[in-house]
């Protein structure tokens, strides 16, 4: 699978974003997909829905400051709103009208946001291991991480050089995804290779602007749009996610009307790595079967 690469530019700051792209995009081609990772994220997760989508066409944008895209230039602009109308820069950059938009985590309010402020680009959306809504309240179950973040950003703020250094040595290493696999990822499903361009790719953003972000998402909510989505919306839970419960994904399908969920029972918050041939043909067999088959074959340009 090949892919190309551009760069759109952000209308608010005039920020570069970079974006990927692979597939067919000739008229009357499915309908195309955009993959929305979670904070720290730039692709890991959807390592194996990129090959099972086939010959759909697809974009992967890299936020602000993650990936291949360099740090805003203006630091603030780093809220989920922003972010959002980054997605739709880049869907218009790729001269894509419509699309199917596909979050993961943090990824989830990405795409609830891009639906409320750009409602005519988005043609479905795939909402996988997230909540719509102050995701640090229920955080492994509490509060704690919404307490500790004032705390931590003043620590940030102080001495972000020491915070790098030490992010950037130990993140990217096996004792840091031995951690993980007894924090939250299922090793026995997730193969280290799977997991370490996760902990690589967080090594290397900033600490202030992972942080901010993380303050952004924490403070967002969509939840007064779930009952007006009028797209049709998948929600994949993973039944052992310690960062989003499953019955925060659980809430969100019953409040969108006529969503489909789907619970993985043995899923963590990196389900689709673990599980990926159910959470890959459940997200196919969506898009085709309430998506491409009601879409005119000349709006999925």
């Amino acid at each position: 699978m090949s892919a190309t690469w551009g760069y759109a530019v952000a209308p608010s700051d005039g920020s570069p974003l970079f974006y990927e792209t692979w597939g067919e995009r000739e008229r009357g081609a499915p309908t195309p997909v955009v993959l929305c990772d979670g904070i720290g994220c730039d692709g890991y997760v959807w390592r194996y829905l990129k090959h099972d989508l086939g010959a759909r066409f697809a974009l992967h944008p890299h936020y602000r400051g993650h990936g291949r895209t360099a740090a805003p230039r203006d630091a603030s602009r780093v809220t989920i709103e922003d972010l959002a109308d980054d997605i739709a820069c880049v869907l218009d950059d790729a001269l894509v009208d419509r699309a199917v938009l596909i979050g993961h985590s943090m990824g989830v309010q990405v795409a609830l946001e891009t639906y409320r402020r750009h409602p005519a680009q988005v043609a479905g959306l795939v909402l996988v291991c997230g909540a719509p809504s102050h995701p640090l309240k229920t955080f492994r179950g509490s509060a704690a991480l919404e307490d500790l973040l004032p705390t931590i950003q003043r620590w940030v703020q102080r001495v972000p050089g020491v915070v790098n250094r030490l992010t950037r040595a130990l993140l990217p290493t096996r004792l840091a995804y031995e951690v993980a696999s007894r924090l939250e990822i299922r090793r026995e499903l997730v193969e280290p290779a799977d997991f370490m361009p996760y902990l690589e790719g967080m090594a290397r953003i900033d600490s202030r602007l992972f942080v901010a972000m993380l303050a952004s998402a924490g403070q967002h909510s969509a939840d007064d749009l779930l009952p007006e989505v009028k797209v049709p919306t998948l929600i994949v839970a993973g039944g052992r996610d310690g960062f989003t419960p499953p019955e925060r994904s659980r809430a969100m399908a019953e409040a969108i009307p006529g969503a489909e969920l789907l619970e993985v029972p043995n899923g963590s918050h990196t389900a689709p790595i673990e599980h990926p041939q159910l959470v890959d043909s459940t997200i196919r067999t969506f898009i085709e079967r309430r998506i491409d088959a009601a879409t005119d074959p000349i709006d999925r340009k």
